[in-house]
């Protein structure tokens, strides 16, 4: 960065300046002053100082009375003579106390007495001058110092005290290597924010036109698609301070703490594009923890919460685009921000960063792969065209699991073999080889996942097969790969009845061979439950109910998905809402039911196969069984212009949801 930049450590020493002229000498007097006091104290001859020790002091003729008679009374249990300047004896009466008592020096009755009368005489060797000085003034340096020790701690706690409300935001440095090379299958979110800096380097270019900066930039997208990724590529192309904070850093349990800790931010931004003469950029990750919706009369109020909040909306209002502060903020669940925080004039611009097409996914996995060994046959695009709706960091683990799955094999390079295993082992978790399963369970896993790949294969409309295993993965007992060979946003009709005959294809295949089913359906039932109850209320693609939508899907925040969805219908049409979705399944089961008992040979030999084999690929089950591979290209290109030219513009958002429906339930594994 340039050297006129806002430079913050500079501004800390001259906060510590400051502090250290008007805060400091105060803890240093109140040291200064104890000490002196307790010197003063402790340098005083008599009954303060001898009260201390807790030591009575009497007179010779006392002690020599009392010593005389020792013998027969036993007052005086021990002595201690102490040879210095002045002779002293400390001694130790039969009740606990203790005296002391100054001798003559040359008084050799005395001593003698003491032999014949005190059982226990003890005498002490003259100190020297530094042992003297050392048991002296030892105690008096150490409670100095004790003191000392309180008064700069004091002065630490205080200044920390005074910066509770400050701004934790961090200010990237050179360090931060990440740019936009680094960020791959997000080509339309880059364009975005590469407009943002490039205003921040030349706002002539816009402002000619009557053009305005956006004030703030708000990422959408699911979890791991490489918002704060952009974030840092931004920090590291913008070449302008660039502050970075997560929405978890306002948050305290004190009142009023966050709401000063967002004016200490923008502060430190405004100061700092003055400073750099470009202006500042401010990021704030997650910043939902923050600007939730305020209290709507459900769960209760946060007034702590609430009042940053208010403190944000202020600042952002606030500032001008003359000064070049910019926000950009990231969150995954946009419908529980506060309307109020994403109006225009404060995040005026939206960016979704959503899954990465199959362009983006082989961009992002030539990204990751720079640092490996790959072999000379590794098919970046053949891996991405597997790897179907995965986000950027699931691209991520896939190489980094490649990688190890290699070193672990011994391998000099990794090859596309652990590749396809590290794309199983993302998607459905690693085998499980070692777990003991019965003769009997071993063959109903068989039939039941033989029945979907050979549902699969014969149904036209619905994605083949590429790998079915009856080794335990993850949570499941064994699975049926049916990714996608390409990416969709719609489905039609005829392709979700025929993933709902393939879904029923293991429940059918247990049915035929036991004549009775296992709990190993349960998934597939909830699945077809959920794709039954969407085509009704959510599609319009029932006969029965005809083209409406039933039930109010805007989901109450902070408290689930599904806990006040509103019916907005009948009782009556409730009932003829489940009649009709069990129509549907049935139309299934019985669609998957004819195509198996007219290919029960195929099941059969399928199922024995893969009983033997555990695992087999979809050339390995074709040569077996004698099926032709269907042209699905040309029926999915057919399909998806059918769905193209009957949908709406208006209806975008609802297609789009149908989308991601689709999209969830065609990469869901068949697993039992």
């Amino acid at each position: 960065m340039a050297e006129s930049e806002y430079k913050p450590e500079l501004n800390k020493r001259r906060v510590k300046k400051r502090l250290g002229k008007n805060n400091q000498p105060a803890g240093n007097w109140l040291f200064w002053i104890l000490a002196f006091t307790f010197l003063i104290i402790m340098s005083q001859p008599g009954p303060m100082t001898g009260g201390i020790g807790s030591v009575k002091e009497i007179s010779y003729s006392d002690f020599y009375s009392s010593l005389l008679h020792n013998k027969e009374t036993g007052k005086i249990q021990s002595l201690e003579l102490i040879e210095d300047t002045e002779n002293i004896i400390r001694g130790k009466f039969s009740d606990g106390s203790r005296f002391e008592v100054n001798i003559p020096k040359d008084d050799p009755k005395i001593i003698e007495l003491i032999r014949k009368n005190v059982p226990e005489f003890y005498v002490r060797p003259p100190h020297t001058l530094l042992g003297n000085i050392f048991f002296n003034f030892m105690p008096v340096f150490l409670i100095i110092a004790f003191f000392w020790y309180l008064s700069n701690r004091g002065a630490q706690i205080g200044n920390k005290l005074w910066s509770f409300g400050k701004s934790r935001a961090r200010m990237s440095t050179k360090d931060n290597k990440v740019t936009f090379k680094d960020v791959a299958g997000v080509d339309e979110a880059k364009e975005e924010l590469q407009e943002v800096i490039e205003f921040l380097k030349d706002p002539k270019k816009f402002q000619r036109l009557g053009g305005k900066i956006p004030k703030g930039v708000l990422l959408i997208g699911p979890p791991g698609t490489g918002k704060t990724l952009l974030a840092k590529a931004v920090a590291g192309e913008a070449g302008v301070p660039f502050f970075s904070l997560s929405g978890s850093d306002f948050v305290e349990m004190f009142v009023g703490v966050g709401a000063s800790r967002v004016r200490d931010l923008f502060e430190q931004g405004r100061k700092a594009s003055k400073t750099s003469g470009k202006g500042a950029i401010i990021f704030i990750d997650e910043i939902d923890a923050v600007g939730r919706q305020r209290f709507s009369g459900i769960g209760g109020g946060n007034d702590e919460r609430e009042q940053t909040l208010n403190a944000l909306l202020v600042e952002m209002d606030g500032f001008s685009t003359q000064g070049g502060l910019i926000l950009i903020a990231a969150t995954n669940r946009p419908d529980t921000l506060d309307p109020a925080l994403l109006r225009p004039g404060r995040f005026d611009r939206r960016i979704v960063v959503g899954l990465p097409d199959i362009k983006g996914r082989e961009g992002i996995l030539k990204v990751h792969a720079k640092e490996i060994v790959l072999d000379k046959d590794v098919d970046l695009k053949k891996i991405a065209r597997q790897a179907v709706y995965f986000s950027g960091a699931d691209l991520a683990n896939v190489c980094n699991e490649a990688a190890l799955l290699a070193a672990r094999r011994g391998k000099s390079a990794v090859g596309m073999d652990e590749f396809y295993a590290a794309v199983e082992r993302v998607t459905m978790g690693p085998e499980k080889k070692s777990r003991t399963i019965s003769k009997e369970e071993r063959e109903i896993t068989a039939y039941h996942e033989s029945g979907h790949a050979l549902l699969s294969l014969l149904i036209d409309e619905v994605d083949t097969f590429t790998k079915v295993s009856i080794i335990p993965r993850g949570i499941a007992g064994g699975y049926t790969l049916t990714p996608p060979k390409e990416d969709r946003h719609y489905l039609n009709t005829k392709q979700i009845k025929g993933q709902m005959a393939v879904m029923l294809g293991g429940m059918v295949a247990e049915k035929l061979h036991f004549g009775d089913t296992s709990t190993g359906v349960s998934n597939d039932l909830e699945n077809v439950t959920k794709l039954a109850r969407s085509m009704v209320c959510d599609y319009g693609m029932s006969e029965g109910l005809g083209s409406l939508s039933y039930g109010q899907h805007e989901h109450a925040r902070f408290l689930g998905r599904d806990i006040f969805d509103q019916r907005l219908y009948s009782e009556e049409t409730a009932k003829r809402i489940d009649e009709e979705m069990q129509r549907i399944v049935k139309e299934a089961y019985a669609r998957a039911e004819k195509l198996l008992k007219e290919n029960i040979d195929k099941l059969d030999l399928l199922a024995t196969r893969l009983i033997q084999k555990e695992v087999i690929s979809i050339e390995e089950a074709m040569e077996l069984l004698g099926i032709e591979s269907k042209d699905e290209n040309k029926e999915a290109d057919e399909d998806n212009e059918d769905s193209m030219q009957e949908g709406d513009s208006n209806s975008s958002e609802q297609s789009e949801e149908s989308g991601e429906e689709g999209k969830d339930f065609e990469s869901t594994q068949s697993a039992t």
